[in-house]
């Protein structure tokens, strides 16, 4: 599912919510949830999943064209794992 699927099943669902505003309070979850991220914070969602940030350290890659090494920086990604419930009802 998009954004913007999400926004319009949304609006379609609630006849009280203006397209306008089921579009911000999409965009003010997920800015919520970055921002988060951002200050190495974890996400529970109750029934849904949480989302943490996994560190991956510097190492060295190749160049898949060229063949040649290549630094790898340390970075921080994102990490999702579903809920008892999510896996539950994907599992039917």
């Amino acid at each position: 599912m998009t954004k913007s699927k999400l926004i319009n099943l949304l609006a379609s669902r609630f006849s009280q919510l203006v397209h306008k505003d089921a579009e911000l309070s999409v965009k003010t979850i997920l800015d919520a949830m970055s921002d988060s991220l951002m200050k190495k914070q974890r996400i529970e969602i109750r029934g849904f999943g949480s989302f943490s940030l996994n560190y991956r350290s510097p190492r060295i890659g190749r160049n898949p064209k060229s063949g040649e090494k290549v630094n790898v920086p340390e970075k921080y990604v994102p990490h999702f794992k579903a809920g008892k419930e999510l896996r539950a009802r994907v599992d039917k």
